[in-house]
């Protein structure tokens, strides 16, 4: 289950992204989290992914 606040679900996430996976849909596959409403909990937030960074990053 993924943290609900935004703040702990960006950490995570990115954790996961930078120690575990290597793309935003593996961590999908390997969580069974569905990638859109993850995108949007944390576009929400101001953050979108940076797939060459392979993490969220703060909106521009």
């Amino acid at each position: 289950m993924l943290p609900k606040d935004h703040a702990m679900l960006l950490s995570f996430v990115n954790m996961k992204l930078r120690d575990e996976y290597e793309s935003l849909d593996a961590l999908c596959d390997g969580l069974e989290e569905d990638r859109a409403a993850l995108e949007r909990r944390l576009g929400e937030a101001g953050y979108i992914y940076d797939e060459a960074q392979n993490a969220f990053r703060r909106r521009e």
